[in-house]
């Protein structure tokens, strides 16, 4: 795997040497071995790498829309011809199985980049008021921070809109996937982005993290990763009175009614609350069914759980990998025990490693059943392939349950009723609501209520975060 020198960062156009002497090492998932090293950035880098993007503001925010397109589009050319080399970077950093990272890590960002420019072509950028002019024009520096989970759709969600805006960027990726950003940022280097347009600075969140949102010269900071974090990173950046877009934790709840089709309700179900080892904020990680019927829908979970292929990732066959780092195993196995104690009936799984893996940061696929929504994992966000299903008496009380959570990211109804099901998503306290089957989009506004974050990414309400309404009277 061709890495970056690894005391380098990218800022100006260039693979730079940062100023800190530590370097941060990467470990793959799947074999515990150090797999190589990256720069492990300071607070003098983010100054430096601010300093070339508000000079690159400068040129790139007047600079015709249709030339910004045209690189993005060049990007999206060189893209396509290097996903099989993403896919294979992306499972050796996070244990992806690698038929996800190829159907999903590398295509869908490879379709973010081509959504991006057709939005950004056909936005209405200006519109006439009664006598005023109002026009929506490029926020600045945009200082984006952006997860392991999903490290290339993450990074694309935030850098391209914004780069297609006229905003210059200054990125720090995940300390677990730098090595997948930084391919990236040699594409944009070779097809041609002018200097300073787009500026990556590896390194953790306590420094460089806090750098970029505490920064003055960041103009909007838009953020996605664990609540706690987001709440730093706003705290940090209210200093300078900093808008900032945060896409934070989720508890989301997938309620079955008595009358939703258990069949489509679990299969979804399943698919959304195991997705990428449960390692997605959006998971569907509370299952809210009918009493009288948990026991059938407890067994089918079950059912479909057993099907899964926990093992290397970069076997066709896996269909889970590890989770990311020993540091989340542990997390997790924890929060499994936590509900055994509380009294929850484990159903499958459980905190022991999986049976014939040795080495790796796995974790069995576990669902408990009569779960008690005041219990931890009912609460807290997991981030692990953990599911826990929830008794309900009725439609109110089933939306009692879903909106008693600190979250409100996203969530699912399945009844065969649509006024039903459609009253009932109105009611949920959340950003996104599935009914009757788990939506891939990347083209409808995401982001949540409460401690989930607010803004939104994707698509055109994604894009007018990176844009300011300026008014004009004529």
């Amino acid at each position: 795997m061709q890495q970056v020198e690894k005391h380098l960062v990218y800022m100006d156009g260039e693979w730079t040497p940062s100023t800190g002497r530590e370097t941060l090492a990467i470990v793959n998932p799947a074999t515990e071995e150090v797999i190589g090293e990256s720069a492990s950035g300071t607070a003098e880098d983010v100054a430096k790498a601010v300093d070339c993007a508000r000079r690159a503001f400068a040129h790139w925010s007047q600079r015709p829309l249709a030339e910004r397109c045209d690189w993005l589009e060049r990007l999206h050319a060189l893209y396509l011809t290097r996903t099989e080399e993403l896919a294979l970077i992306i499972t050796a950093e996070m244990g992806a199985p690698i038929t996800l990272s190829r159907q999903v890590h590398t295509r869908i960002p490879g379709d973010v980049i081509a959504d991006t420019v057709n939005l950004a072509r056909e936005y209405p950028y200006a519109q006439r008021m009664d006598g005023s002019l109002i026009v929506r024009e490029a926020y600045g520096v945009v200082g984006a921070i952006t997860p392991w989970n999903n490290p290339l759709y993450m990074m694309f969600l935030k850098a391209l809109p914004a780069l297609a805006a006229g905003c210059t960027v200054v990125h720090k990726p995940a300390e677990a996937t730098p090595f997948s950003t930084q391919l990236v940022a040699n594409m944009m280097n070779e097809v041609g982005f002018p200097k300073g347009v787009y500026n990556l600075v590896t390194g953790t969140g306590h420094i460089v993290g806090a750098a970029i949102s505490g920064h003055p010269g960041v103009d909007l900071v838009s953020f996605t990763g664990s609540t706690s974090a987001g709440a730093l990173v706003a705290a940090n950046a209210a200093k300078s009175v900093t808008p900032v877009v945060l896409e934070l934790g989720g508890k989301s709840a997938n309620v079955v009614l008595d009358d939703g089709d258990l069949d489509l309700a679990v299969e979804h179900g399943m698919r959304s609350a195991f997705n990428n080892a449960g390692q997605m904020c959006g998971a569907w990680t509370r299952m809210v069914v009918p009493r009288r019927r948990i026991g059938e829908i407890t067994e089918r979970c079950v059912a479909i759980a057993k099907r899964h292929v926990v093992g290397d990732p970069l076997d066709p066959e896996t269909t889970m990998g590890p989770v990311v780092s020993a540091r989340q195993r542990d997390t997790i196995m924890g929060l499994i025990r936590s509900g055994i104690e509380q009294g929850a009936t484990l159903a499958l799984g459980g905190p022991e490693r999986p049976k014939g893996l040795a080495r790796g940061f796995y974790v069995q696929p576990t669902i408990f059943t009569n779960v008690d929504n005041s219990m931890r994992i009912a609460q807290e966000e997991i981030f692990g392939p953990v599911l826990s299903i929830i008794p309900h008496g009725g439609d109110d009380d089933a939306i009692r349950i879903a909106n008693d959570s600190k979250y409100g990211l996203r969530g699912a109804v399945f009844s065969r009723d649509a006024d039903r099901a459609l009253c009932v998503a109105r009611r949920l306290r959340t950003g996104q609501v599935d009914i009757n089957g788990y939506k891939l989009t990347i083209d409808i506004p995401f982001g949540g209520y409460k401690q989930s974050g607010y803004g939104r990414c994707q698509g055109r309400y994604g894009f007018e975060e990176f844009l300011q309404i300026k008014s004009i009277q004529l």
